[in-house]
């Protein structure tokens, strides 16, 4: 890691083996279709990444939950930073992603998936440019959740008791920054793409005319 690059992005996502992931869509899709999507939707992440890092100077790790190290980097190439995200539920591998970065001595860490399709990279810089001046910021989702959580320092409360994947993960993630007495950021709300009626959302920013 450079001396300039004490900023990072962190990516979660999961390698699209059919079956194991998109799992809530494969009624509509089926596992093959389910697991081309989460192929589909981490690619195109990863291209507003290398957007964001064009005029953004900042590390990039992905943090990857089923197949294995050298499977992804067959498929999303060797120069990226790749970490298999640790065990528990999603507040526990998140806590261990920020404080593994922190331990690093990076000094802002932003956390995203790979489901909101409207993340792009303006969003994702003005995230880091509002921790500047902010504990902690939020990308609030339709569905009640979060698409992305920046932080300058480890907050363990903010991962711990939290009712994840219910429309109660944000509301219940505000009532403890206002309890700890955090200053709050919030990005635009945008939709995550999770369940059968989320597709539409997908459809026409990917709509390929080839």
């Amino acid at each position: 890691m450079t001396k300039a690059a004490r900023e990072c992005l962190i990516i979660f996502t999961r390698y699209p083996e059919p079956g194991k992931t998109k799992t809530r869509l494969i009624p509509v899709l089926g596992a093959e279709g389910a697991a081309t999507l989460q192929r589909q939707m981490t690619e195109q992440k990863l291209a507003e990444v290398k957007k964001l890092q064009a005029f953004y100077p900042l590390s990039v790790e992905i943090h990857f939950a089923g197949g294995n190290k050298q499977l992804l980097q067959e498929w999303l190439g060797s120069s990226l930073v790749y970490r298999r995200q640790s065990e528990g539920d999603i507040g526990c591998r998140m806590a261990s992603a920020f404080l593994a970065s922190f331990e690093a001595g990076i000094n802002a860490v932003v956390l995203i998936g790979t489901d909101c399709p409207d993340l792009n990279a303006q969003l994702m810089a003005g995230a880091f440019q509002l921790l500047g001046q902010h504990d902690l910021v939020l990308g609030p989702a339709l569905d009640g959740g979060y698409y992305l959580i920046g932080l300058r320092w480890l907050i363990p409360e903010l991962f711990t008791g939290i009712r994840w994947s219910t429309a109660e993960v944000l509301p219940q993630t505000l009532r403890i920054a206002q309890r700890l007495n955090l200053a709050v950021a919030q990005l635009p709300l945008l939709s995550d793409v999770d369940r059968p009626e989320d597709l539409s959302v997908w459809k026409p920013n990917n709509d390929e005319r080839t």
